[in-house]
């Protein structure tokens, strides 16, 4: 079976070019073919020996990533893709337009298995992790349509990064690599549901990511009834590794709360929030909760967000509201996924 050769490193292709007895700046040259041009195909590569090209693609081949569907905002100009893979799998991505640039939410896997109550990406469970590659072809085919150049990167679509921990790792690695995107690590944000051992494994690379972990909750009473993966890893757990991550890399842990009417955002919820996060280098997300038919979550009201926000401001925990962006898209991961399998059964 082939294997996908935009799923490797450099390191990894300077190990393959000397397998194939070829010089080590071949690894270099197919790299930059790969995660600068994002080629579809082997002979695109012109500065590579046909003969090269033609033992790679008999044991490789370069991941797709086409665009299934797409969505763009009337409001604000977010475009929402519906990706295809090449075993049929579907996933998505979101790219908003900031003052600073593009950003990109990006999928991680083909569903999860982490089943938050209040998310559609994990409704039809897990099918299984994306490649680096497959990861990255994300960025190079929304770039592509639109004629942009990402700067920015959220993985925060559907998925569980933590979950496919080697995968994220490489595509980190590789959108990082100066012969590729070359995207600052400051630009790139992480959020786990809260996989406290791969919290830990993060910590001890030193990456200058940003952290963001989805808490929703002040107390394990809450957090269990929502986010399953809490019976494992328990709130006072969570924050721990998550003060130890702060004091460890100096980076700045964010923390997203999905307020959801009458479940987690009350004003004693708020205050629990904020001793709970006292004196941690931290930011609050508030978000309100999306739409989602299956869960049948109320979002918290205008006046409620804003009055939790305030108690955590004068709690001393820096905390802000999120902007909602391509909502008239239905712009949040999963939905799209949810509604293309449905068609399919």
């Amino acid at each position: 079976m082939k294997k996908d050769i935009s799923a490797l490193t450099l390191a990894e292709l300077t190990d393959l070019a000397a397998s194939l007895n070829e010089p080590a700046f071949r690894a270099g040259q197919i790299f930059g073919w790969l995660h600068d041009r994002a080629v579809s195909s082997f002979d695109e590569m012109t500065n590579i020996p046909s003969s090269l090209r033609g033992r790679l693609e008999e044991e490789y081949y370069i991941a797709s990533c086409d665009i299934e569907e797409k969505y763009v905002s009337k409001a604000d100009g977010t475009v929402k893709y519906l990706f295809r893979l090449f075993d049929g799998e579907y996933i998505e991505s979101v790219v908003m337009k900031y003052k600073y640039g593009s950003t990109i939410c990006v999928s991680s896997q083909a569903g999860c298995r982490m089943g938050c109550r209040f998310c559609a990406s994990t409704i039809a469970g897990l099918k299984r992790n994306l490649t680096a590659a497959e990861i990255e072809r994300q960025l190079h085919s929304a770039q592509k349509d639109l004629g942009v150049r990402i700067s920015h990167i959220v993985l925060m679509g559907i998925g569980e990064p933590l979950d496919n921990f080697d995968n994220v790792m490489d595509f980190i690695k590789n959108v990082t690599d100066p012969k590729g995107l070359n995207i600052s690590a400051r630009n790139i944000t992480l959020s786990t549901c809260g996989i406290v051992p791969r919290i830990y494994e993060l910590m001890e690379k030193r990456l200058q990511i940003t952290l963001t972990v989805s808490l929703h909750a002040p107390n394990d009473g809450i957090r269990n009834s929502i986010m399953p993966v809490n019976s494992k890893w328990g709130v006072s757990e969570l924050i721990a590794a998550c003060r130890e991550y702060a004091n460890t890399t100096s980076r700045r842990v964010s923390f997203e709360y999905t307020l959801i009417s009458g479940v987690n955002d009350s004003d004693e919820c708020a205050l629990e929030l904020a001793e709970l996060l006292k004196g941690m280098l931290c930011h609050v997300n508030l978000i309100p909760v999306n739409d989602v038919t299956e869960r049948k979550n109320t979002r918290s009201s205008a006046p409620r967000i804003n009055k939790f926000a305030h108690i955590l401001q004068k709690s001393g925990i820096n905390a802000t509201i999120r902007r909602t962006l391509g909502s008239d898209i239905n712009a949040s991961c999963g939905q799209l996924r949810r509604k293309r399998s449905e068609v399919a059964q």
